[in-house]
């Protein structure tokens, strides 16, 4: 299997909140990689685990293979995503996010809440 074929696979990667939380976290990380380094290494490792776990419990709930699990660690991604809200205002508090830098992440907070619960009820359609 070559690497393109690797990342055509098809599951989780298709799913829409699959590839918000995805954007989140890579828009996180271009952000927190610029930090100084005492700021990277304490809030900054905090936020980029908050905002990849949102992707990462969507990835295993699907991987899991019963409604159970897969609600469980939707409501796990859910809380991941209360974190990394926890942690931007804090970012924000500590002048390490600019105003433009909070524009450019909000709609995709904003639209990750909604979205993921919208997930949870249709997993709930398939048991």
């Amino acid at each position: 299997m070559s690497d393109k074929d690797f990342y055509k696979t098809k599951g989780f990667e298709e799913l829409r909140v699959y590839q918000l939380a995805e954007r989140f976290s890579d828009q996180v990380w271009d952000i927190v990689v610029a930090w100084e380094p005492f700021a990277k290494d304490t809030l900054g490792k905090q936020l980029v685990r908050a905002a990849d776990g949102i992707g990462a419990n969507i990835a295993e709930g699907t991987g899991r293979g019963s409604y159970q699990d897969n609600r469980r660690f939707v409501k796990i991604a859910r809380g991941s995503l209360f974190e990394s809200r926890h942690w931007l205002r804090r970012a924000y508090a500590r002048q390490l996010l600019t105003s433009e830098q909070i524009k450019q992440l909000k709609p995709l907070v904003d639209e990750l809440g909604p979205t993921l619960n919208a997930y949870l009820r249709s997993i709930d359609t398939q048991k």
